[in-house]
């Protein structure tokens, strides 16, 4: 029996079928392995790893890296490639760090805080609101930031009293949250309600 005749009684539909399925199977590993998690791509074990993003977070929210924070309601973030200054909608924190002025009291904690909440290299996730424009006057974008566990930073930094609820102008998404988040915080004695009487 030649050769080439037993190379065609090998390929039987079935034969055939189980290439076809090989094939497109290393295909997908090649193209998806973050999806399969196979370790070579960035979601595998050992890999960088994508963070899933939480159910509670907006979908039109942006994803973004933290470089660092700068104090408790500013922090620096990489998105898209592009280094942006994040200043948190809705709170402000006592100063820690303003040039030329005294540190605040509760300045430090509130900055300790945040940097617990976001260290270097933490994915977040950047919502906008429209009623708050994109940038303040010092060109910081105005975001709320989600973290990996699903909570609002800007609303956790009320809630726990490590700053106080801030409108600006007009009244932004949250508003209405963040000021009962506050009256909880006062009431409580936490943070900086107990600590700048």
């Amino acid at each position: 029996m030649s050769a080439r005749r037993r190379s065609r009684r090998r390929l039987t539909p079935r034969r055939l079928l189980g290439i076809v399925v090989v094939l497109v199977a290393g295909a997908v590993l090649v193209a998806f392995p973050r999806l399969l998690g196979d370790g070579s791509g960035d979601g595998g074990p050992g890999g960088a790893g994508a963070v899933p993003v939480p159910t509670s977070v907006p979908a039109a929210a942006a994803e973004a890296v933290v470089e660092r924070v700068v104090d408790g309601d500013t922090v620096i973030v990489t998105v898209e490639g592009e280094r942006e200054r994040i200043r948190l909608i809705g709170v402000d924190t006592p100063e820690a760090v303003k040039p030329d002025a005294p540190v605040d009291c509760f300045g430090p904690e509130a900055s300790a805080f945040t940097t617990a909440a976001l260290p270097e290299g933490s994915t977040v996730w950047l919502e906008d609101d429209a009623s708050q424009g994109d940038a303040d006057r010092y060109d910081r974008l105005l975001r709320y930031v989600w973290s990996p566990d699903g909570t609002m930073l800007n609303e956790r930094l009320v809630a726990e009293g490590y700053g106080r609820e801030d409108t600006y102008d007009d009244a932004y998404r949250y508003r209405d949250r963040f000021v009962a988040a506050e009256a909880s915080a006062e009431r409580a004695g936490a943070g900086l309600w107990n600590a700048c009487r």
